[in-house]
């Protein structure tokens, strides 16, 4: 098991985006949103919008949900937007943080890390067809057959965590054995180095519990990966607000603002298919979002003592 989420070295890519080298697929004309002498607009910085996104998925999955969501805000804003899913958390903070992402999509307690470390600001997350914002829930899943009835009965087995710095995959369930009077070393806590490998490593019996997230889980149920009948949940946390799309804070105003009303002005069927992977069950448009929103993920960094250098 490893902390990677696609098995290459973080800081392969961290140098890449500080060369401003790494790679994207861009949408849109390569003139829009430009003037006639070239020049990039307030809307469009440097020719080109970079968004970036956390592979809390396979990203051969990711890219074309993504995609299509790139291909109707480059439209709205009439500037290529180029997407690029990162390596991992603490790449996709180090690259805002070096002005290599306007837009980034992080998870709750990433976003916490991002707005400390780049000024990420809040713009948009996505809502249920209620309007109301969707949010998903962290787990820890056993075989049906196991001893283990709550975290009280983990000490002596040994859990399948997802990445580093994530908040479902990671922190929560972190807390949730501190809470319950347990020490981390009571349990054997591995990294799998994904939510999806988590997983993995509980069906294919390498670990006795793993956390599996309400967003793997409806993903594995859909795809057929995972027979929940065949394992139970011992622990569930209280609804998280789900992934913001953020906004660098260095980024002018009038180019936060014309996002932010882009974003929000996106039909259903932009989103929808990245909701899919999100477990926003039945879909809607994205809604707004702002810092107080995720203040529960603030205090659970403060709880906990993490800081960026624990991505």
């Amino acid at each position: 098991m490893h902390r990677s989420r696609t098995g290459q070295a973080t800081s392969v890519l961290a140098a890449a985006l500080l060369l401003g080298t790494l790679g994207a697929c861009s949408t849109g004309t390569a003139d829009a949103g430009t003037g006639a002498d070239g020049a990039a607009s307030a809307t469009c910085p440097n020719g080109a919008i970079r968004f970036g996104i956390e592979p809390y998925e396979d990203p051969a999955k990711l890219e074309p949900a993504y995609q299509h969501l790139a291909d109707a805000l480059s439209e709205k804003l009439d500037c290529p937007v180029e997407l690029t899913i990162v390596e991992d958390y603490s790449a996709e903070v180090l690259a805002m943080e070096n002005g290599k992402l306007e837009l980034a999509q992080f998870g709750p307690l990433g976003f916490v890390f991002a707005s400390e470390r780049a000024d990420a600001e809040p713009l948009a997350s996505f809502g249920l067809a209620d309007g109301s914002l969707s949010s998903y829930t962290a787990g820890i899943w056993v075989p049906v057959d196991s001893p283990v009835q709550s975290i009280d009965d983990l000490p002596g087995h040994s859990l399948a965590l997802g990445s580093t710095g994530s908040t479902s995959g990671d922190a929560l369930p972190r807390f949730a054995i501190l809470d319950a009077g347990l020490t981390e070393s009571d349990v054997e806590i591995t990294y799998a180095g994904g939510h999806p490998e988590a997983l993995l490593a509980l069906t294919n019996g390498q670990v006795d519990a793993a956390q599996i997230n309400s967003q793997t889980l409806a993903t594995a149920e859909r795809e057929g990966t995972f027979d929940a009948s065949k394992f139970r949940q011992v622990w569930e946390s209280d609804p998280i607000p789900n992934d913001p799309i953020t906004v660098a804070g260095s980024q002018s105003q009038e180019f936060k603002d014309a996002v932010r009303d882009a974003l929000l002005t996106l039909g259903t069927a932009d989103v929808e298919a990245i909701g899919a992977f999100l477990d926003v069950d039945p879909a809607g448009p994205l809604v707004e979002v702002d810092v107080d929103t995720y203040k529960p993920l603030f205090d659970l960094a403060t709880t906990l003592g993490l800081t960026s250098d624990d991505v």
